[in-house]
Parts: structure tokens; C-alpha cells; sequence
């Protein structure tokens, strides 16, 4: 665990200040819950706050409280940058370098005010003023709960902040399946629960609302698009961008179609490369101690977990998996051995 600042921090907030809360390109689960956890909290404590994303998300993440507050900076930019450059304190959730919200990132680098990083991932660039930082956690939400706890301010996990810090918790564990799931997880959620969080109903929200359209995309994309790899214990599923607007897919309905790819019994490594017109994006997924993250770094100016990574390529969605191709010869050896 890695604190700075924090009893400053609480000297900072102990009078109302203007907070605006960040979180990454594309959020998902984590991202949109820790911010909306946090958003909720603060509010509670009599501070005006706005919760900035870079880009849209998915409809399965906008059922949470306070959603309807959210500004997109590529929507909205003018919006966007007038809280960002009247705010007091920016809190970075979920991300741990500025590149993570693109054009946003140097508006935020320009404003005066301090800076407030909760975060889980490895590597964080130390550009923060106050620090609560610790790559053990299972999500940022999982953080959050434990920030507010720290501070003092437990008794705001009242059942809207509950129920956004589930959500993260929720999806960035697997459905509480991956071995980030720790005996305090539990006991975290546990709470969470009391506090009002449905569970059911959350998991419904965020898994169980697919479309139509989707479910024929996810039927394409294994019958047409999936290639399996066995000398490499890897699969791999591209798609276009005409594959894309084919079937109507929207921001977050890709998300989790890579683990498909990873439940292939004997596959240790998996990617899902997909043409988003300006870059090619990629995740990557591992299982034990195969370094999906280094991965990553090393061939996609990328990073993330160890078994759980993302990328991008400025090349052809084409040239991107033969790229992919060629640095899995070399990844081998990491592949099989671990």
C-alpha cells in the first residue's frame, strides 16, 4: 500500500472545495463505480463535485446513481475543461498515467488544482499530489471503500455508493472468480450488502441486458473470427470496423468478449484486436503467472495486470495481428513455461 499526503488531504476537505473525479478512456465497471462511489460519498460531505469521463461507456453501466450527471469530454469538451480548470482538487481514479485519458490528459496536467490518485494498477508515474495506491487490491472500488474508511467518512457507504462499489468490485474480479478475490473482498462486499447494495439486481443490470444484436455478434465472432493457436496455448479473436457498424455495437458491448477466448480449455494466453478507425485496441488475458502486462508494454504501448492487459496499434487492423503473430515467437517461452 502506498499513502501520500492524506492527512493534508483531510485538512484540505475539512471546508466544501469544487472536486471533479476522473477515470480512464473507455471506463468500465471499475471505473464508472469507483467514480460514482466516490461522487456520491463526497456529495454527502457537502462538496460540489463532477465526475469527468473521456468518452462514452456502456448503457449497462448508467443505471447508477449520479449517472445522470456524468459530462464526456469528447462531447462536451468546453463543459468538460471549464470544471476541470475551476476545480480545486482532480481525483485520477482508476488510471495511474495521463496518456490514459487522452486530450483530456493535458488540460488536467494545466489546471492548478491538487491532484488525488486511488488506483490499483503497477507503475504509477508519481504525478499526483495525494496518493492511496496499492496494485494488491482487486479494483479501484475496492480502494475507494477502503479511502473512505481511512478518512473517516465510512458513514457515506450508504446504498447508492455501496452499490456503485460492487459494481467494480463485481466485474473487475470476474464475478468474484479471479484470484484477485481475496478473504477481504469478501467481507468487503459483505458490507456493501448490508449497506443496501442488491446484488442480484446489480449483476442482472451489468450481465444480464444483452441485445439481440449483440448476441448474433458474439455468435459471428466465434464461428467466423476466433483462431486458436495450441503450439502457442493461445486464441485470438480480431474484428473490424465494418464488422462493427455491421452488427450496431455500441461503447462496452465488446466488454469480457476476450475471456471467451481464455475459457478454451488448454489456452493459457488470449487477445481481442479490434478496429476502432482511429487505433487499433487490444486486451489481453492470461491465466497463472503468464505476464499479459509485459506483454503489453513490450509490443502495444501498453499495460495493466499481470493476467489482465490492454494495448493499441497505430497500424492496419491487418497489420496489428501480424504484428501479433510476430511477437508471440517471441512470448512463447513465457506462454509454456509459466
Amino acid at each position: 500500500m502506498q499513502q501520500k499526503g492524506l492527512s493534508e488531504l483531510a485538512d484540505f476537505l475539512g471546508q466544501p472545495r469544487r472536486i471533479v473525479i476522473t477515470t480512464h478512456h473507455k471506463p468500465d465497471g471499475d471505473a464508472i463505480g469507483s467514480s460514482l462511489g466516490l461522487y456520491n460519498a463526497l456529495m454527502q460531505l457537502g462538496h460540489q463535485v463532477q465526475v469527468i469521463t473521456p468518452n462514452d461507456y456502456g448503457e449497462s453501466l448508467q443505471w447508477m446513481e449520479g449517472n445522470e450527471t456524468v459530462v464526456e469530454y469528447e462531447a462536451e469538451p468546453a463543459k468538460a475543461t471549464a470544471f476541470i480548470q475551476a476545480a480545486e482538487l482532480i481525483a485520477c481514479l482508476d488510471f495511474n498515467d495521463l496518456k490514459r485519458i487522452n486530450e483530456m490528459g493535458e488540460v488536467v496536467k494545466a489546471s492548478p488544482a491538487k491532484t488525488l490518485l486511488i488506483d490499483h494498477h503497477l507503475d504509477p508515474p508519481g504525478f499526483e499530489d495525494f496518493t492511496f495506491h496499492h496494485t494488491g487490491a482487486s479494483s479501484t472500488c475496492e480502494l475507494v471503500y477502503d479511502f473512505l474508511h481511512h478518512m473517516g467518512w465510512g458513514d457515506t457507504v450508504n446504498r447508492a455508493v455501496a452499490s456503485c462499489l460492487y459494481t467494480g468490485i463485481m466485474t473487475d474480479t470476474g464475478s468474484f472468480r479471479f484470484p484477485s478475490t481475496t478473504p477481504k473482498v469478501h467481507r468487503v462486499v459483505a458490507d456493501l450488502i448490508d449497506k443496501g447494495a442488491d446484488n442480484g439486481f446489480i449483476h442482472q443490470a451489468v450481465f444480464d441486458q444483452m441485445g439481440e444484436n449483440v448476441l448474433r455478434f458474439l455468435g459471428h465472432c466465434f464461428t467466423h473470427k476466433l483462431k486458436v493457436l495450441p503450439d502457442y496455448k493461445t486464441a485470438y479473436i480480431t474484428v473490424s470496423a465494418a464488422e462493427l457498424d455491421a452488427y450496431g455495437i455500441q461503447t462496452g458491448e465488446t466488454e469480457g468478449l476476450v475471456n471467451y477466448a481464455l475459457n478454451l480449455k488448454g489456452m493459457k494466453f488470449a487477445a481481442l484486436i479490434i478496429d476502432r478507425s482511429k487505433l487499433v485496441k487490444m486486451s489481453f488475458r492470461s491465466k497463472g503467472q503468464v505476464p499479459a502486462n509485459e506483454f503489453a508494454k513490450t509490443w502495444f504501448e501498453g499495460g495493466g495486470h499481470r493476467n489482465a492487459a490492454g494495448g493499441q496499434s497505430q497500424l492496419t487492423l491487418e497489420a496489428t495481428e501480424a504484428r501479433f503473430l510476430e511477437a508471440l515467437t517471441t512470448f512463447k517461452d513465457h506462454i509454456l513455461s509459466l
